[in-house]
């Protein structure tokens, strides 16, 4: 085979290896991967796992009556049920002290419950990370959340589809249904058009 050949074909394979390993580490800027951002010691309990079988969490669906759960308030340790909060229109926010586009998105939510609060909006925070009780209420103050906040376990997350992905927000509606979701940090105008559509229905 002339040199010429084998030069060119050795510099396109070579091309494509790099163009694969860039794409292998490339992932999107508003989300995070809540397997890989695990504490060391649950992200080896998670690997030892990892041959295992996905287990099967089917999100819930439009239109569906979201999963009910009653999880502690934080810091005051109060059990709340979601379906206590009938009635209103309810935004449920996964996240983690530890997630980035989760502490840039609070802003917007802070925002949403001000604007919305009084035409019956009841955003709750559910945090899905290993952070004590003291760590989330400090970390919940310094960013000024004035919604509420709970500690979230892994049973409510796989209610959710088996939560794996940072943040994933849920919007119900007054009836206690999924009208739409947001899986990545969302901006205020995505927030907005979700709570109106949730604010209208379900009365």
């Amino acid at each position: 085979m002339d040199r010429r050949v084998v030069l060119i074909l050795s510099l396109v394979v070579a091309f494509t290896g790099v163009v694969m390993v860039l794409k292998g580490h490339s992932r999107p800027s508003n989300v995070v991967d809540l397997s890989a951002a695990q504490p060391s010691g649950v992200q080896q309990a998670a690997n030892q796992d990892a041959q295992a079988p996905p287990p099967d969490f089917p999100e819930p669906q439009k239109g569906s009556v979201a999963p009910d759960f009653a999880l502690k308030s934080v810091p005051d340790g109060k059990e709340v049920r979601l379906s206590s909060l009938r009635g209103k229109a309810v935004l449920v926010n996964f996240w983690a002290t530890w997630c980035e586009p989760c502490k840039i998105e609070m802003p917007s939510l802070v925002d949403m419950q001000k604007k919305y609060g009084p035409q019956g909006l009841q955003i709750v925070g559910v945090a899905m990370d290993d952070a004590d009780d003291k760590e989330i209420s400090t970390f919940a103050h310094k960013m000024g959340v004035n919604y509420m906040v709970l500690r979230g376990t892994e049973k409510v997350g796989d209610l959710y589809g088996g939560i794996d992905r940072l943040p994933m927000t849920y919007y119900l509606d007054r009836s206690g249904k999924v009208v739409d979701e947001t899986m990545g940090m969302a901006g205020e105008a995505t927030f907005e058009d979700a709570i109106k559509r949730a604010l209208a229905q379900g009365n």
